[in-house]
């Protein structure tokens, strides 16, 4: 007796469904992608009892004649192959050709299509019964397909038993439909759940044209989220090495890749990566590489265990990814896993700089002049001297004054009621004089797009608690945290100088021995240049050991050993590219903590008033170097909500 037997196509169907269809919503994700490969610009998904009982996907797409549509019930049948060099650059969501044959030898299902460009009114019908065709006869139906899949699994009682409840598959669904209605802003997407509509998306208006993408994916993700969430638009090109060898041998060339989307603004942050959308040339993929890259663009911007949402399209030649690593496409892999990461980075961190960033102004800002009482001399927070041509390591930290500040706001004589002291801190206008305050601004509802609170005018209210400053703008009230302030600008400050150029560095009294793993050796060998720079003294001393006789004077570590294997890590995980601010920063951040001004540490109106222009000079001003916020800012229309003014 043969121990070695063909399977029966049935059999070998549900193995291959075992696959593909692990639950209700891989139905659905395999047969909406087909309707996307169709063209389709509408498409309705209706479920019954979170798909276990029914699943139907209607769309208006090229849709199939009669052969056709036989012919997909077919294993490996498909119209988007036609070569294996074709595997190469596959640019259609779907390509297996399993999706069809495996969903129906598990379910019972109802195919109904008609060719867009026949003649012939009729359509074609199919049902199938477990991958058996019952039934094969003309329907009337608009050009399109309908699929209809009801009882999956009911062959299958195991795998039954292993759905979870409705409201569960329901969930992981809807999860799928919102990655579709965020990737294709131009197709109508409507989801409809027990007879009921959940939502109803038209098409955006030329989302297909290139000017208008991001604006069709913001209008889609407030129509999926809300309107409230702060986003900054990305986009971002450049290109990237690829190294190939043909038949002459190897060539070189520069491949173009665009990042573009919209991430969340300082501060917006959530406590898992559920709201991390990323696509890939239009497909919703999962891949740790990029879940870094998008964390490492925040640095410094989100405090631990906080994750950043977003919605970004990566789009590259499709030779340079791999879609088919994983039965369900869920997972890709690049070509230059690096390369692609960086660019991430890249992306995030210029998007959210250009949030920052002031416009260039066309005429000389004029300097605000301090305002003080009578008899109280000001005080300015310093500014950092320009870098010595010595190799001593210059004071970063500004120093405080001998005498004891005196509070602010100092009254000389009461005031008449209603008035108060007003200062207006405006990026570009010059500081005007103590006056009674002008009538309080009206309500007004914001922009779709406001403004970062750091570029409008400020007027400066009080300080509570001696460490929030409080500061009233046209949009409501901001609060600034002066400790986190004060820390986000002492900490440009320093990093700024060890970026400007060679960093001093500080001998050991005794040299120490460090011994790595061959691949860790590898890669110290190629940053031993860029640590050089930034003040290590790490030299080869062997095949895998390595000479440390140096350290940046900053540096207090009790073992300098521990420290350069710990940076050593950290730069490994984060690419030496990627992040050349790596060097010491958690040393930096604690030491400009040390140094910022604390709570309880008076600050007189014109050091505030200059903490906040050093702030506004801060690339990242917004978080200080934990990710906490420096100023929080409520809208006019929060404060009538906790007051009830509004209905």
């Amino acid at each position: 007796m043969n121990r070695i037997r063909l399977l029966p196509d049935q059999v070998a169907n549900q193995i291959a469904a075992g696959e593909v269809v692990e639950r209700p919503a891989s139905v659905v994700k395999e047969l909406v992608e087909n309707a996307i490969d169709a063209q389709a610009a509408r498409i309705t998904v209706e479920i019954q009892a979170g798909g276990r009982s029914l699943i139907r996907v209607i769309d208006d797409g090229v849709g199939m004649n009669r052969d056709d549509a036989l012919l997909s019930l077919e294993r490996h049948a498909t119209s988007k192959l036609r070569r294996a060099e074709d595997l190469a650059s596959i640019s259609t969501m779907g390509f297996r050709g399993e999706a069809i044959p495996s969903i129906a030898s598990v379910s019972r299902m109802t195919i109904t299509t008609r060719e867009r460009e026949s003649e012939n009114p009729e359509g074609t019908q199919i049902v199938i019964n477990g991958g058996k065709i019952l039934e094969v006869k003309a329907a009337g139906i608009a050009p399109g397909t309908s699929i209809e899949v009801r009882q999956i699994f009911f062959n299958l009682p195991a795998r039954r038993k292993f759905l979870r409840s409705e409201e569960t598959e329901k969930a992981h669904i809807q999860q799928y439909l919102t990655l579709v209605a965020l990737s294709q802003p131009q197709i109508a997407c409507t989801f409809v759940q027990d007879g009921r509509i959940v939502w109803q998306l038209p098409a955006v208006p030329g989302a297909e044209l290139r000017e208008n993408r991001i604006r069709a994916v913001e209008e889609r993700f407030a129509a999926l989220y809300s309107h409230d969430i702060d986003l900054v638009p990305l986009e971002f090109s450049t290109s990237i090495q690829d190294h190939f060898v043909d038949e002459t041998g190897a060539v070189e060339g520069a491949e173009p890749v665009q990042v573009w989307g919209i991430i969340g603004a300082p501060g917006v942050s959530r406590s898992t990566r559920d709201d991390q959308h990323v696509f890939v040339n239009r497909r919703p993929v999962e891949n740790r590489g990029l879940n870094f890259a998008l964390l490492e663009g925040y640095h410094t911007m989100l405090m631990k265990g906080r994750y950043p949402l977003c919605c970004l399209f990566l789009e590259l030649n499709p030779a340079l990814v791999d879609v088919n690593i994983h039965p369900a496409k869920r997972e890709v892999k690049f070509r230059q896993e690096f390369a692609v990461r960086r660019v991430m980075t890249e992306a995030v961190r210029d998007a959210l700089k250009c949030y920052h960033t002031r416009k260039e102004e066309t005429v000389p800002r004029a300097p605000i002049k301090p305002l003080h009482s009578a008899g109280t001399e000001p005080f300015h927070l310093k500014h950092p001297e320009p870098v010595p041509e010595t190799r001593t390591f210059p004071n970063f930290v500004p120093s405080l004054p001998n005498h004891p500040i005196s509070s602010w706001p100092r009254r000389e004589e009461p005031r008449p009621p209603g008035t108060y002291a007003a200062v207006e801190i405006a990026p570009s206008s010059p500081a005007t004089t103590l006056e009674p305050a002008p009538e309080p601004p009206r309500i007004t509802v914001a922009p779709p797009k406001p403004v970062p609170p750091l570029e409008v005018p400020l007027r400066f209210l009080g300080v509570i608690g001696r460490l929030y400053v409080a500061l009233e703008s046209d949009r409501g009230l901001v609060l600034l945290d002066q400790h986190a302030a004060h820390e986000r600008v002492l900490f440009e400050q320093m990093l700024q100088r060890v970026e400007q150029g060679d960093a001093p560095s500080q001998r050991l009294l005794l040299p120490e021995t460090i011994e790595l793993s061959p691949r860790d050796s590898n890669f110290v060998r190629q940053i031993i240049p860029m640590l050089s720079r930034l003040g290590v003294g790490l030299n080869e001393f062997g095949d895998r050991t390595f000479l440390l006789d140096a350290l940046p004077p900053f540096v207090k570590a009790s073992s300098p050993k521990k420290f350069v294997l710990e940076l050593i890590d950290a730069l490994k995980t984060a690419g030496q590219e990627v992040n050349s601010w790596r060097l010491g920063e958690d040393v930096v951040a604690k030491t400009v903590c040390r140094h910022a001004v604390k709570a309880n540490d008076p600050l007189a109106q014109p050091e505030i008033e200059h903490l906040i222009e050093d702030l506004r000079r801060c690339a990242m001003p917004y978080t200080c170097p934990h990710g906490r916020p420096t100023l929080i800012e409520m809208n006019f229309r929060e404060l009538e909500k906790k007051f009830g003014r509004t209905g």
